[in-house]
């Protein structure tokens, strides 16, 4: 492999100044640490994109099939989530009862698509209340990524 001029005098110029090294190298973890919060952000994203497009399937067909792939994108949510760092958050933010709060908002996640299940059970429901329900799910999956 060639090395080029160019970078051939910056590998010299590295190797006379030590110090730009260990900058380089702070910046350097700064600029891959960004860049994978950028990337898990974007993750996310593309989940709750699948989870809005799966929710409104839902309110339309009433499926099980669909319902079905809906909790699964919530499941793969959460796990994105809590695998992505946020299980940080759960050690400072405690509720009155001792429990911490992103617990409650998992449990309330999970009772939320119970009561999903339950309309999509009842086909007298309207859609505007599945929606609302989905809409309320959803809101509680961004508020365990903010």
């Amino acid at each position: 492999m060639k090395i080029s001029q160019d970078i051939q005098s910056q590998i010299e110029s590295v190797k006379k100044n030590p110090q730009t090294k260990s900058s380089q190298g702070t910046s350097f973890e700064s600029v891959v640490r960004m860049e994978h919060q950028q990337m898990r952000e974007t993750e996310l994203n593309r989940l709750m994109e699948k989870l809005t497009q799966q929710g409104d399937k839902v309110a339309r067909f009433r499926s099980f099939k669909d319902l079905s792939k809906f909790k699964g994108l919530v499941k793969q949510f959460v796990k994105e989530a809590v695998q992505y760092g946020l299980d940080l958050k759960q050690t400072r933010n405690f509720s009155m009862n001792g429990q911490n709060r992103k617990l409650t908002i998992v449990d309330t996640i999970d009772e939320k698509l119970v009561e999903l299940t339950d309309s999509v059970f009842d086909q007298e429901k309207k859609s505007i209340d599945i929606l609302g329900q989905i809409g309320e799910i959803k809101g509680l999956l961004v508020n365990l990524y903010t």
